[in-house]
């Protein structure tokens, strides 16, 4: 039984209880056959035991009839069942429970009744009556603020301890300091790899703190699952401010607006906006309180608490929390100019497409969002894929899925339909240059950012081509296309049949796990096919194949010289990562690399920030994230 109703019954019957003293006699309340007198046994022969206890005998007059309201401590033990009274009529004993002290009921401050005292919403009624817990699981059950994360080191996490004896500055300048936005999908994996990490925090910062650096650090990156899963390893009553509205942001991220409300129970004074308020009412309605809720979703309506659009895009996920809350609510795009997350996130959960126009100009964070939503048309997340892919947020096993789907469904045409025949023909295809021209189509559909998701998906078609023949002059996209799914054992089969100094030359220079000294001359080849601009293609790889120890200070300086680029100096970044990784810290590696690879795209990397991101992670046993780093950057650059 609820307890706040519980305590409503209590305050009733209170005011009910002098009606109870005005009867004319005792009832009694035993149910039917129990209030006839005892059966008077035989006498018998032998003498009768002796009692225990002297026997209860009839009071000769009436005995007032007693209030039979327990009186009950909620935070004590079970009420107890006091002397047992005897009915004047039938002398059965009647359980009695103790007097509850009938006197003037003292309403909360602000109240001015009981009527608007039950009226009060739920949260606000638990709060006022002192029941809103501060755990909402058992005390064995509550878990501890060290190592909070979702990938161990069995998994492939990165050690817990690396940032416990770390100054709390610098890991707060290495996560609030990134704004998300990659130039490699290898670094942001290896960034997520190492905030979903279970870590301890800085001494000397809060645990809460870290854990809501690192969501709001997985949010920006667009890895909403991520942190909607990191968050939840931490139990609401261990919230902060920071971490609540983390929190929040991961749950709209994902479209999980319900999942959202026992944190709100738990944290419900936590904020006042208006954003607050709304998710408030939406709680309400999915809890069993559809009428209060849609009150409140009126008046804040009312007074314009939130723009147009979005109250009723509120409204209408509100309408499905059960009987009593269904809406018609027709939603109207007009006047509308721009996408927020809480409007995409509602917009997807309530079954509805935003307009095109306004997902034209939307961000790469919405693909992103679409990328991962279950609840969307696979045509949908089909034309998201290629950023997603491209960022890293998804892989290649997850992209050739998703199309998997798509070829099995009849009812998908066009656009993505064509790439799911196009993906099956570059498996299956009858000859391996028929299967070769299947990848070419499906990579020259798109560019950019996106012609690197479509190397994406067919990586594993491309680690099926045997090397060699006319093959060969496309090594570049195809060794492109295997690394970016980490397939280096494959990719090293065209070793032999690649050209000195070509693209695909320069990619396996670089992914090689057991690669030796580079000749310079080989590099030289390779900058006089170099198209990029300023030959940054070159600068990048001679920065790659210097961390990697894969050529001479003195080759590194000559072939960085022809090109007017150099990787010394020192910067405070480049200080903090060296400094990281002389005392063998992948994780602070990790941070920091994140740090340095921000960017919307290869041209704003520099040789001198790849070159100390390389060497960091190749020195701290990342070698595998090192190489594919840098053989990244050189099919991207």
């Amino acid at each position: 039984m609820n307890t706040k109703y519980f305590l409503y019954g209590i305050a009733l019957a209170a005011l009910g209880s002098g009606l109870a003293m005005a009867q004319s006699g005792p009832e009694s309340l035993l149910p039917p056959g129990f209030d006839r007198p005892a059966r008077v046994a035989r006498p018998s022969a032998s003498p009768a035991p002796r009692p225990m206890a002297p026997p209860i005998r009839a009071a000769t007059a009436p005995v007032p009839a007693r209030p039979l309201i327990p009186r009950i401590d909620i935070n004590g033990p079970e009420p107890t069942i006091a002397a047992q009274p005897l009915t004047a009529s039938t002398g059965a004993a009647v359980p009695r429970v103790a007097n509850l002290p009938v006197g003037p009921i003292v309403l909360p401050e602000g109240i001015t009744s009981f009527a608007q005292l039950i009226a009060l919403p739920s949260d606000k009624l638990d709060q006022m009556l002192g029941l809103t817990p501060k755990y909402d699981i058992p005390p064995s059950a509550q878990r501890a603020m060290s190592q909070v994360g979702i990938v161990n080191m069995a998994e492939g996490g990165l050690p817990p301890f690396s940032l416990g004896h770390q100054p709390a500055s610098l890991v707060r300048a290495a996560l609030a300091g990134n704004h998300g936005q990659m130039v490699s999908r290898w670094g942001h994996i290896l960034l997520r790899r190492a905030l979903a990490s279970r870590l301890d925090a800085p001494a000397d910062m809060a645990a809460s703190e870290f854990v809501a650096l690192r969501t709001a650090l997985l949010l920006r990156l667009g890895e909403g699952d991520a942190a909607r899963a990191l968050v939840q390893d931490v139990d609401p009553g261990n919230y902060d401010a920071a971490l609540t509205q983390a929190a929040m942001d991961a749950y709209v991220a994902t479209a999980d607006f319900t999942g959202f409300c026992p944190v709100l129970q738990l944290q419900s004074g936590a904020r006042k906006d208006a954003q607050w308020q709304v998710m408030r009412a939406i709680c309400s309605t999915f809890s069993g309180n559809s009428s209060g809720g849609f009150a409140d979703m009126d008046r804040l309506t009312r007074v314009a608490a939130m723009g147009h659009i979005d109250m009723l895009l509120a409204q209408k996920y509100a309408g499905a929390g059960g009987a009593g809350g269904r809406r018609a609510v027709k939603i109207e795009w007009d006047g509308v100019s721009d996408m927020t997350p809480w409007r995409y996130a509602l917009s997807i959960a309530t079954g509805l497409t935003p307009p095109a126009a306004l997902m034209k100009d939307a961000g790469a964070q919405y693909d992103y969002v679409t990328a991962l939503a279950p609840m969307v048309g696979l045509g949908l997340r089909a034309d998201a894929s290629d950023r997603a892919g491209a960022a890293g947020i998804l892989s290649s096993a997850a992209m050739v899925d998703l199309y998997s789907q798509i070829y099995a469904n009849d009812d998908i045409t066009e656009g993505p339909a064509d790439r799911a025949l196009l993906l099956r023909d570059a498996y299956v295809g009858e000859t391996p240059e028929a299967r070769l021209t299947a990848m070419q189509t499906l990579w020259d559909g798109a560019s950019g950012e996106q012609r690197y998701g479509r190397l994406v998906l067919t990586a594993y078609a491309a680690a099926r081509l045997a090397p060699g023949g006319e093959l060969a002059k496309s090594s570049g996209d195809v060794i492109a296309s295997m690394l970016a799914a980490g397939l280096d054992a494959n990719a090293l089969r065209w070793r032999l049949v690649v050209e000195a100094g070509s693209d695909g030359w320069a990619q396996l220079a670089l992914a090689a796990p057991l690669g030796g000294a580079v000749d310079a001359g080989e590099v030289e080849t390779f900058r006089g096919h170099d198209k990029s601009d300023n030959q940054h293609r070159t600068a990048l790889l001679v920065a790659g194949l210097a961390g990697l120890g894969r050529i001479s200070e003195s080759a590194r300086r000559n072939e960085l010289g022809k090109l007017s680029v150099s990787v010394d100096g020192h910067t405070r970044w480049t200080d903090a990562i060296d400094g990281a990784a002389s005392v063998n810290n992948p994780a602070l590696v990790a941070l920091l690399a994140g740090l340095g690879m921000q960017g919307d795209g290869w041209g704003r990397m520099t040789p001198r920030y790849l070159y100390h991101i390389i060497a960091a992670l190749h020195r701290v046993g990342l070698d595998a994230e090192a190489r594919m780093i840098s053989a990244e950057a050189v099919a991207r650059g």
